[in-house]
């Protein structure tokens, strides 16, 4: 019987987040494979998902309430102390589960899994000091940087580097609104039919995309509408990315880095006899890419090929392409809210790094844009280092160029001529696009 723990919704959850703890899974990753191999019924698998993603996005202050009550983590085995923290994130945060069953569970898990007596003991003892009395108070931390690092759980720097950026209300708001659900976007392939699924969907019209739909919570990929391609799975501001570069029908279009494929098909809907090369360094990706069009019916005008963006103009000529897209490699800290682990994954000094890659990107692929096209870079970052400082140091190396000031219905985007979207503000994914041309 004592196996029986893995079988249940905490036991589960314990599981997927150990291998994100400790051997750096992704937690998407980590909990789709679990949840596919997972006998439990719908309403459980709801609550390993919100316990698995609750426990990663909250783990900065889970640990500093823990560490008011454990002296020294180190001694404990780190299965007892990820147990803690999943237990500890339900008795604060999921006020519909009843304090004395999550404890239950808690030591019913570490009875089962423990090899040494005792570990039941000190888990009881824990959770229940910590359900009983009043916690200790964040705001009660004297280090501005440090007290909003525990509060929303984000690395230190990371919460200097934003109030620097955008200063301490604006960063807080930011901070705030990662911790609010994602909710679903999709894009609508064929506009005519927009009012008609709207309707069917129960969906909310997009704010910033002419094409986009959402809803607060649903499951989109169920429907028919996105079995039979008319509508496809994409955030907002990735919508806005296609339209931007003008594409005409005939054109050639490269999209550099082009994996999974959403803005690559997004573009192919443009043309009629044009063609995209789309390039990604892996092999399993471009099958993504290819799996896309398949589904979207825009096959005939995607070729795809594996490449290193950055050698580009090594293998095609001057003047091959009419509108190129960069849609760079980044640290994506404007995707946290769906993918909180990316918060303890990044250090300051990516940033740097990161900014080489792009430049190096985009200076090898502009070589091969003929006079007069339009090239686009765009990010899931919000950082002024992979975004605006990038479209600087582009322009000053590369005079040939010049900006091309984007506009939007939504003026609160625009900014120095580029998009700029803090999750904040529309409650989508971060994210930064800007345009240039070729003039000689």
């Amino acid at each position: 019987m004592a196996n029986d723990w893995k079988k249940t919704a905490r036991g589960q959850a314990l599981l997927i987040l150990e291998e994100v703890f400790r051997e750096g899974a992704y937690s998407n990753l980590a909990l789709n494979k679990q949840l596919s191999q997972s006998q439990l019924a719908e309403k459980d698998k709801g609550l390993v998902t919100e316990i698995v993603y609750g426990t990663v996005a909250r783990k900065l202050t889970l640990e500093w309430y823990l560490s008011h009550v454990i002296a020294d983590r180190d001694k404990l085995q780190s299965w007892v102390y990820d147990l803690l923290m999943l237990s500890l994130y339900q008795l604060i945060y999921l006020d519909k589960i009843p304090a004395h069953a999550v404890v239950n569970d808690a030591v019913a898990i570490a009875k089962n899994r423990g090899n040494k007596k005792g570990a039941e003991k000190l888990v009881n003892a824990v959770l229940r000091k910590l359900s009983s009395e009043p916690l200790p108070d964040p705001d009660t931390i004297k280090r501005v940087n440090k007290r909003y690092s525990i509060k929303y759980s984000l690395p230190v720097w990371l919460v200097k580097k934003l109030i620097e950026q955008y200063g301490e209300d604006r960063a807080v708001a930011i901070f705030e609104s990662l911790f609010v659900r994602n909710k679903a976007s999709v894009r609508v392939a064929n506009v005519a039919q927009l009012d008609e699924i709207t309707e069917e969907t129960g969906a909310d019209k997009s704010l910033l995309s002419p094409v986009g739909l959402t809803k607060a919570s649903g499951h989109f990929a169920a429907s028919d509408w996105f079995k039979s391609g008319t509508i496809t799975i994409q955030d907002e501001t990735s919508q806005l990315v296609a339209p931007i570069l003008d594409i005409q029908e005939g054109d050639h279009v490269l999209d550099a880095c082009a994996a999974p494929g959403g803005k690559t098909v997004h573009m192919a809907s443009y043309l009629k006899t044009g063609t995209i090369t789309a390039l990604d360094l892996y092999d399993h990706k471009l099958q993504l890419i290819r799996e896309n069009a398949e589904r979207l019916g825009v096959s005939d005008r995607i070729q795809t090929q594996k490449m290193d963006a950055s050698q580009v103009h090594q293998h095609f000529e001057p003047e091959t392409f009419d509108k190129i897209l960069v849609d760079a490699p980044c640290s994506g800290i404007g995707l946290i809210r769906r993918k909180p682990d990316i918060k303890y994954n990044k250090d300051i000094k990516d940033f740097t790094s990161l900014q080489a890659t792009q430049l190096e990107i985009l200076s090898s692929v502009c070589q091969t844009l003929r006079k007069g096209g339009i090239m686009v870079y765009s990010t899931c970052t919000i950082v002024a280092e992979e975004n605006q400082e990038v479209v600087k140091a582009f322009l000053a190396q590369h005079p040939q160029f010049e900006q091309v000031p984007l506009e939007h219905a939504q003026k609160d985007i625009v900014v120095d001529g580029c998009l700029t979207i803090t999750p904040e503000q529309y409650w989508t994914d971060g994210f930064f696009i800007a345009k240039f041309r070729r003039v000689d």
